[in-house]
């Protein structure tokens, strides 16, 4: 049901149905209602249903009060407990699901904000989501607003959290204590990630972030007599209470088989068949992610990997149990573990299985979202804009081209066109041996169509080049996206990620400078030095700042008089506190805050480790 904000006149509504076949159906969409289609269902709602769910619509809780009926509702109805034994564990599992309520409201409401204007849109396709701990974020970002009492929404809702968690007998730091951090990456490529999808929803840009869900994430780390020791990383031993499952959002993903041509396909740039091999389903968990002092919540859809059949029956009934699940293991093999080892065969084969599964399915969204809104594909690049993070997505380049071509049936080149114009990277290394490559025979027994549409990509971009630079033979080879001169060829993602992009970005700008004078400085020669710009990484000052360290926040706020902490979102006004570095009190205040999280860093090494 849309909200009653987007509701149009009943005026083709005559009479009530009053027979059960005369009601309705409504069927489940994958993506948002547009405008045409609201109006459209809106005719087909019998005034009675459309009371009754205006009457019983799910409303945001804004008071403490409302926050602890919540809380207790999932103690006992959800998580199925009682007061007598509500632990830590369970306290934070219905903390999170009643801050989670609000967030799915705004989430609702956002998504339907953004179909209905349909706006470009950003994608932003990342290996590694370093997201930290949800809770303490939820409740530094939310916006709880009171329309009966508006100087209630001035208050901060993690204090108004904190003082109700106390009144259930909970402190709201044993509670926080009890989240894992989500298994979802490594280090700055994925916090860099993460970064990006925070300060997007904070300033309202329609953006989804697209990751993969790991069940075990990179490791956990143990130290055994001075040595490191790694383990699986358990962080969904106890579910998760902030993703949402869409089990209706299941795509097909294809590895392996053949290509076949129909009659008159005589080439590899025309239409063609991917037929056979292995199938597998990328089903969809979504991860709200909530913007600083606003009601937008944009969304990190990750990808978990299913089998198409999980058991076979036969073999079991046959004796033959090992081979009965199969199937099932290679499947959840694809999305257990960031970074498979790929230091031999079954390792490369998995990791390049599981940047494909992952880039199929956030495309078969994407594009999912945009043919709803029947827009020719000219239009594409105007409302898509997909960001890739480092070269691990850059098979995204060629399965677009892949699609456009063989399933929408578009000329080679003007699906080429809208491609270039569509993607953007993000390089992270200065270093060449740092570069991914894949060897062309494992990527063609892998994806036989892709390597196909990889070699017209290079034919026709060599041909650019010889054009621009005819007596320079070498240039092709050093800049040519199948690397010849190794014991098997490879294919260089950073170049197709290169040649297959509008835009190209360091991180810092240094950073950005030495990959036009060193590892890309052949391509500079080619497009000129205007495709290759600077974008400084950043972080989220509300994690890094008042998450990370509340009492200098708290003290920052006081020093500026800024009650509302609007420096979270101009960081350039902490020049301000430059006015106060001879003021005693203000320096005083400032090392005790210093020595006061070293006194809490002591106190934690001596619980956890000592």
């Amino acid at each position: 049901m849309p909200p009653a904000s987007t509701s149009t006149t009943n005026d083709m509504i005559t009479e009530e149905p009053t027979s059960p076949h005369q009601i309705p159906r409504l069927t489940r969409r994958l993506t948002g209602f547009l405008p045409q289609e609201i109006k459209s269902i809106d005719t087909m709602i019998p005034l009675k249903s459309r009371a009754l769910w205006n009457k019983h619509q799910v409303k945001k809780f804004n008071k403490a009060e409302d926050f602890q009926d919540r809380f207790i509702d999932h103690v006992e109805t959800t998580l199925a407990r009682s007061l007598y034994n509500c632990d830590d564990m369970a306290a934070y599992e219905a903390a999170s699901m009643s801050i989670r309520d609000n967030l799915v409201i705004d989430w609702n409401k956002t998504q339907q904000k953004f179909t209905t204007r349909d706006p470009k849109r950003v994608y932003y396709l990342s290996l590694e989501f370093l997201m930290g701990r949800a809770l303490d974020n939820a409740l530094i970002n939310m916006k709880i607003e009171d329309p009966e009492d508006p100087a209630a929404s001035k208050g901060e809702p993690r204090e108004m959290i904190k003082g109700a968690l106390d009144d259930l007998g909970f402190k709201l730091e044993d509670v926080l204590d009890q989240e894992p951090d989500a298994g979802l990456g490594n280090g700055g490529l994925g916090r860099l990630a993460a970064c990006f999808v925070d300060s997007m929803a904070t300033e309202g840009i329609p953006a989804w972030g697209y990751g993969l869900r790991y069940e075990y994430g990179i490791f956990a780390q143990k130290i055994i007599d001075g040595y490191q020791v790694e383990t699986p990383d358990y962080w969904l031993n106890s579910g998760n209470p902030w993703e949402i499952e869409r089990n209706e959002v299941q795509i097909p993903v294809t590895f392996y088989g053949y290509v076949d041509r129909p009659e008159g396909g005589k080439t590899t740039l025309s239409a063609s068949q991917w037929i056979g091999g292995e199938r597998v389903l990328a089903v969809a968990y979504d991860f709200p992610v909530p913007g600083f002092k606003t009601s937008n919540v944009n969304n990190l859809r990750l990808w978990q990997a299913r089998p198409t059949t999980e058991f076979d029956f036969a073999k079991f009934n046959n004796g033959d149990y090992k081979n009965s699940v199969a199937q099932q293991q290679r499947a959840e093999s694809i999305t257990a573990v960031l970074y498979p080892n790929d230091n031999f065969a079954q390792g490369k084969e998995l990791r390049l299985k599981q940047q494909y599964f992952w880039c199929a399915a956030s495309l078969h969204d994407i594009l999912r979202r945009f043919k709803k809104s029947k827009r020719p594909w000219t239009e594409f690049p105007d409302q898509v804009a997909i960001q890739l993070n480092d070269t691990h997505p850059t098979l995204a380049i060629v399965e677009l081209q892949r699609v456009l071509v063989d399933l929408e049936k578009l000329d080679w080149h003007e699906a080429w066109d809208i491609v270039t114009k569509t993607f953007a990277y993000t390089n992270h290394t200065v270093m060449q041996e740092a570069l991914e490559k894949w060897p062309v025979g494992l990527f063609g027994h892998l994806l036989p169509r892709h390597l196909e549409i990889i070699y017209d990509i290079n034919w026709f971009f060599l041909q650019d080049v010889a054009k621009k630079f005819p007596k320079d033979v070498d240039l092709l080879s050093r800049i040519s996206i199948i690397e010849e001169n190794s014991p098997e060829r490879q294919i260089r993602m950073a170049f197709l990620a290169i040649v297959g992009s509008h835009k190209v970005n360091g991180v810092a700008e240094l950073h950005s400078e030495l990959i036009k004078t060193t590892i890309f400085k052949d391509f500079v020669k080619f497009y000129g030095a205007s495709k290759f710009v600077n974008v400084t990484n950043g972080i989220t000052p509300r994690r890094w700042l008042k998450q990370a360290n509340p009492n200098l926040a708290r003290l920052i706020s006081k020093t500026l008089n800024d009650p509302t902490e609007d420096y979270l979102l101009d960081m350039t006004k902490l020049t301000q506190l430059a006015k106060h570095l001879e003021d005693k009190k203000f320096l005083k205040e400032w090392n005790q805050v210093k020595l006061n999280n070293k006194i809490r860093l002591v106190d934690l090494i001596k619980r956890k480790w000592w």
